[in-house]
């Protein structure tokens, strides 16, 4: 392995390439560099662990299984499957509402097992992918996948038709599994329906998404109690340029730049539960490749500084705090609640776009590295064995989780007032037990929060230093070339450092800096190293040795594949 230090001389640019400015997302810098204490786990083995124990349908014990079939055959002509919210949701189960259950629990558990490499099509005699189908409600006819089949079952707090984003993420959340699973039978009808759907009420909203949610069968704005949902629009934006790249139809492309634009020309912040952050992604996506100028670090900001509008969910952000023993900087929820309450789905969720963006656009390499430290750092905090019992609602109970099932949610204060933690910071424990009376404190274990795990599983791997990780770009670049691996790393040392990097490929190969456009390192068969200067960040490429970069129409090219953006 020989290290480099100098420009490549990239043929069609006329000129060495300049090293690309890093752009500051402000709530981030506030953030230490090194949060203490400091733990990463193994979120691919915990993702691993958590199909392993929630798709069991043996399991005994109080509570138990997770998981139980659906015979109502609601929207499609099949059986499905439930899965419990929380442990001892008393909604749900094959004895209470065997047809109520999540898709924001079924799906999120899909994309992650397939982010681990678990075929869910073929496990244990179920093709589970398929029998997910039935959330496409069509006897609605919203024609869109939803997060419950059965349309009455709101009563019961399922989040139908009443609450925008329900309506819109389990779609992103199809999208994403569709991806990992290819080829099966009626996915891509489902995908193209969708597609139709977004692009219709994208029209018929025609840049004004001010609503608390959207009639998909009458193609209608709704209002109610629930404040508008501006950001519904970066959902349908992900949808459609996911569209564009899987079927090639244009009209998709030009309805997800409607809706950016819509996202854009909002004068605040909008950020209401999760949707927001996809649209810094597809903004990057749509300039990087179809030569756009959206305002990326608007929305970036909007979605880390959180909501301030008044008809808005006021405070939903990322939280940037050391809470009592622990740095909590990183995770998603509410700044202001309680002096606030961070949400373990939602935190994982936000990886899923913000990591790939940094592939469209390399200036916020750096940021989006350190906040990934840590808020993964962070995120460890909502499992009951990594954080000590004085933290934690239920420590007495944890056994039930076999730790891959975590609480919900992380609050600064307890809410509830329980003798033991008052004046405790911070506090593990979840809103399960409030939702309906009869509800156990069990309740508080989370498996739709849990089940995103994969994401980080996917996405994070330690290397041969501590603290400074390694973080796949493609994992979660749904509807993507992925020509060649791409990781970003992140150095928070105040000096330079060397990583290693393992060559599993046959032949030797060549990383490529897409931030430098530099080669750090070439020649490498098996293990070589690169160097990271201090507090900088990296955006390795791996190329075949030899291969000559070149620049065209603001692209770089190896062999005729997009290796970075300009």
């Amino acid at each position: 392995m020989v290290a480099i230090t100098t420009s490549l001389l990239i043929s069609g640019c006329g000129e060495a390439p300049q090293k690309i400015t890093q752009t500051a997302i402000s709530r981030v810098e506030g953030m230490p560099n090194q949060p203490e204490p400091y733990k990463q786990l193994k979120w691919k083995e915990k993702a691993i662990n958590f199909d392993q124990y929630a798709f069991d349908f043996n399991q005994e014990g109080e509570y138990m299984p997770l998981i139980w079939l659906d015979s109502s055959k609601r929207n499609i002509d099949q059986v499905t499957y439930g899965m419990y919210t929380v442990i001892g949701d008393v909604r749900q189960g094959f004895k209470a509402h065997p047809d109520f259950h999540e898709s924001l629990t079924s799906l999120g558990a899909l994309m992650s097992a397939g982010l681990s490499g678990i075929d869910k099509t073929n496990q244990n005699g179920y093709n589970f992918v398929k029998m997910a189908q039935n959330y496409f409600n069509s006897d609605n006819g919203w024609n869109i996948v939803m997060n419950n089949t059965n349309p009455d079952i709101a009563m019961l707090g399922g989040g139908y038709g009443r609450d925008w984003w329900y309506d819109v993420y389990p779609n992103v959340l199809f999208y994403g599994v569709s991806d990992l699973f290819p080829n099966v039978e009626n996915a891509e009808n489902i995908q193209r329906t969708v597609a139709e759907q977004f692009y219709k009420a994208d029209s018929v909203l025609n840049g004004n998404y001010e609503y608390s949610y959207f009639d998909y069968s009458t193609m209608t704005g709704m209002n109610n109690h629930i404040p508008p949902q501006e950001d519904a629009a970066a959902g349908h934006a992900y949808v459609l340029l996911s569209a564009y790249n899987k079927f090639g139809d244009e009209k998709y492309l030009a309805g997800a730049k409607s809706a950016i634009e819509a996202l854009e020309n909002l004068k605040e912040s909008r950020f209401y539960e999760v949707l927001l952050p996809f649209g810094a992604y597809v903004a990057a996506r749509l300039n990087a490749e179809h030569g756009t100028n959206y305002d990326i670090l608007k929305i970036l900001n909007w979605s880390f500084d959180g909501c301030k509008a008044e008809r808005g969910r006021t405070g939903w952000g990322v939280i940037s705090e050391k809470w009592g023993p622990y740095d909590v900087h990183g995770l998603q929820g509410s700044i202001i609640d309680g002096g606030g309450y961070a949400f373990l789905m939602n935190t994982h969720s936000m990886a899923w776009p913000l990591v790939p963006m940094v592939k469209y656009d390399p200036s916020y390499a750096r940021t989006i590295g350190k906040w990934m430290l840590n808020a993964s750092n962070s995120t460890r905090l909502f499992y009951p064995y990594e954080i000590d019992d004085a933290h934690q609602w239920l420590p007495e109970k944890k056994g039930i989780t076999k730790n891959v099932v975590a609480y919900e949610g992380l609050r600064k204060t307890d809410a509830y007032g329980k003798e033991r933690l008052k004046g405790v910071e911070p506090v593990a424990l979840g809103d399960g037990p409030n939702w309906v009376p009869g509800q156990p404190e069990e309740s508080m274990f989370s498996l739709y929060s849990s089940a995103y795990s994969g994401i980080y599983g996917a996405i994070i791997k330690q290397t041969n230093v501590e603290k400074i990780l390694q973080l796949n770009c493609n994992a979660t670049d749904f509807y993507s070339a992925n020509n060649y691996p791409t990781y970003l790393y992140f150095n928070p040392f105040a000096e330079s450092k060397t990583v290693e990097y393992e060559n599993k490929n046959a032949g030797s190969i060549d990383l490529y800096d897409a931030i430098s456009h530099t080669l750090v390192a070439e020649r490498i068969s098996g293990v070589g190293s690169f160097e990271i200067p201090a507090d900088e960040a990296v955006l390795l490429v791996e190329i075949p040795h030899g291969l000559k970069v070149e620049y065209s129409n603001g692209k770089y090219y190896a062999n005729d594949q997009v290796v970075a953006y300009k």
